[in-house]
């Protein structure tokens, strides 16, 4: 039985270490869902819990913490224009109507620029929204940094021949559906980091 002055808080105080986007700089104290806090932010070591001691320890490193902001934020700069050249063209199978018999994801525009621009950049710095489903260009951001967004185009199609009509900003015809060289992909609602 749980007494009636008990009351359950499903908010946790924290010091980020991290820049977190949508959330708070270094050294910013935020309230955010305990969940989050257990499963995203204290394990990967992007927040401590909020307490006098922790205040007076994050201070203690603040210096170091914000060098190490600063070292990777200028790593990111230099990856820059790697990134932005990248030529991300897909090739995949799709059926009559443009649609891909299977999807682009996040995973696979990561291990792409990897490979192609020499950049290590993981999924989670895609910010794809949704898997891509079906032939076309498409505008997305990579975030090599919280600072550090670069745009970039992703040409999907069967061929290299339709992808360089894609380039070229040609429609491509597959039955009654035409697709266009310029797609929008949705961009992720950031609500998790701020709940």
């Amino acid at each position: 039985v749980i007494p009636l002055t008990w009351k359950r808080t499903d908010k946790m105080k924290v010091i980020l270490t991290e820049k977190i986007t949508k959330l708070g700089n270094i050294g910013d104290t935020v309230e955010v869902k305990t969940g989050f806090a257990r499963n995203f932010l204290l394990p990967n070591g992007k927040a401590m819990r909020w307490s006098k001691e922790n205040v007076a320890l994050f201070e203690a490193k603040k210096a170091e913490l914000q060098a190490r902001f600063d070292a990777a934020k200028k790593t990111a700069e230099s990856y820059v224009d790697a990134v932005r050249n990248a030529k991300l063209h897909m090739i995949r199978q799709a059926g009559d109507t443009g649609q891909l018999y299977g999807s682009v994801s996040s995973r696979d525009i990561a291990r792409m620029l990897t490979e192609i621009a020499n950049v290590p950049v993981t999924s989670a710095q895609v910010m794809l929204g949704s898997p891509i489903k079906s032939i076309g260009s498409f505008d997305t951001q990579i975030a090599l940094h919280p600072d550090v967004i670069v745009p970039v185009k992703i040409y999907v199609a069967q061929t290299q021949d339709e992808i360089d009509a894609l380039v070229a900003g040609k429609v491509l015809t597959f039955g009654t559906k035409k697709v266009e060289a310029e797609e929008e992909v949705e961009a992720p609602a950031e609500e998790a980091a701020a709940e």
